[in-house]
C-alpha cells in the first residue's frame, strides 16, 4: 500500500503493509498542539500518538501552521506517517466554521501568508474579549492569556478559559465557555473570519484537501445545514469530519448517511487539545461506520 504526503517541500510516496482495508488503519487527523490552544508540543503529541498505536496523524493547529516542522521532524523513523494540517476558522451565513485543511505544502507562501494575518487578527480580537470581561466585573486577563498561548502567540478563546477556570470563577473549562466565551455571555466578541470559499482555494492551491470539521457542533437547521454542505461542495469540500471528539454515536451514525448522500468522503479525528481536557486521546476517536469512504483511501 502506497500513501503519498507532502515532506520537505516535496510530495513522497511511503509503503505500508500490503492488503490493508483503509478504515481499518488507526487514523487521527484532527489534533492541536501548544501552536495553537493544544496543551503538548508537536513532539509530544507524536509521542502520544506512538504509544496509541495511531497509523496516520495530522496536526491541525486553529490558523497556524507553526508546529508543522517539529511533528515531521518527530515523525522521522517511527512506524506511523504524517500528514500536514490546520484548521481554518470562516464565517459562512454569520456563522463560524472550521475547515481542516490537509496534506497540503507548508510551506505555501499564500497559505502561510494568510494564516500570519490571521494571528493578527487573533490578538485584536482578544484584546477585544479581555476588555468585554473587564467591562463585566472580571479583572484583565489577556497578559496571562498570552502567557497560557506561550511562544506561538495564536491565542484563542481556550486560553481565556484556562486562565478564568485557574481563578476558580469556573469549574470547568467547558462551564467557562458556557458562562463566557459563547454567543450571548459576556467575554464573546463577534468576528467575521474569511470566506469558505477563500478557506477552500487556499489549501486548494497548496494541494490540499478541504474537511468539514465537527458539524455536529453547528446550530444549524436542516435547511441551513443542507445549504452548507451545498457551498461547501461548489467550492471544492472533499470531506465531512465523521468522527470525532465531540460527536455522539448518534451523531456519526447521522453524519454517516449525510455524507454518503451528498458524495462526501467521511473523515477522523479526535480533536485532542490535552489529557485532562479532552474527550478522546489522541487515535481514539470512534472508528468510521461500516460503509464510510475514508478521506485517506486517496493517499493509498
Amino acid at each position: 500500500m502506497r500513501i503519498k504526503f507532502f515532506f520537505e517541500k516535496l510530495l513522497v510516496t511511503v509503503i505500508m503493509k500490503k492488503n490493508i482495508v483503509p478504515r481499518d488503519l488507526n487514523v487521527d487527523l484532527h489534533m492541536h498542539s501548544c501552536a495553537s490552544d493544544g496543551q503538548l508540543t508537536p513532539s509530544e503529541l507524536v509521542i502520544r500518538a506512538e504509544k496509541n498505536k495511531v497509523d496516520i496523524l495530522a496536526l491541525t493547529d486553529h490558523d497556524s501552521l507553526k508546529g508543522i516542522p517539529e511533528a515531521m521532524e518527530s515523525v522521522s523513523g517511527k512506524l506511523m506517517h504524517f500528514v500536514t494540517g490546520v484548521e481554518i476558522s470562516v464565517t459562512w451565513a454569520n456563522t463560524t466554521i472550521h475547515i481542516l485543511g490537509l496534506n497540503f505544502d507548508p510551506f505555501n507562501p499564500n497559505l502561510n501568508e494568510a494564516m500570519n494575518v490571521v494571528k493578527k487578527i487573533r490578538f485584536k480580537r482578544a484584546q477585544e474579549i479581555d476588555k468585554a470581561l473587564m467591562t463585566n466585573g472580571l479583572p484583565s486577563m489577556l497578559e496571562e492569556a498570552l502567557d497560557n498561548a506561550g511562544s506561538s502567540g495564536q491565542i484563542g478563546r481556550t486560553h481565556f478559559a484556562r486562565v478564568i477556570k485557574s481563578k476558580k470563577i469556573c469549574p470547568t473549562i467547558h462551564d467557562v465557555f458556557k458562562s463566557y466565551l459563547v454567543p450571548g455571555t459576556p467575554g464573546f466578541v463577534k468576528h467575521t473570519w474569511m470566506s469558505l470559499t477563500k478557506a477552500l482555494n487556499l489549501i486548494s492551491e497548496a494541494g490540499g484537501l478541504a474537511v468539514l470539521a465537527h458539524p455536529a457542533r453547528y446550530k444549524l437547521s436542516p435547511t441551513e445545514l443542507q445549504a452548507l454542505l451545498d457551498d461547501f461542495s461548489y467550492a471544492g469540500g472533499s470531506a465531512i469530519e465523521v468522527a470525532t471528539g465531540s460527536h455522539s454515536k448518534s451523531d456519526i451514525q447521522k453524519f454517516q448517511t449525510i455524507a454518503n448522500k451528498n458524495n462526501f468522503e467521511a473523515s477522523r479525528g479526535s480533536d485532542f487539545h490535552s489529557p485532562t481536557e479532552s474527550r478522546f486521546d489522541v487515535g481514539n476517536a470512534p472508528s468510521l461506520p461500516i460503509g464510510s469512504k475514508p478521506i485517506w483511501s486517496r493517499w493509498i
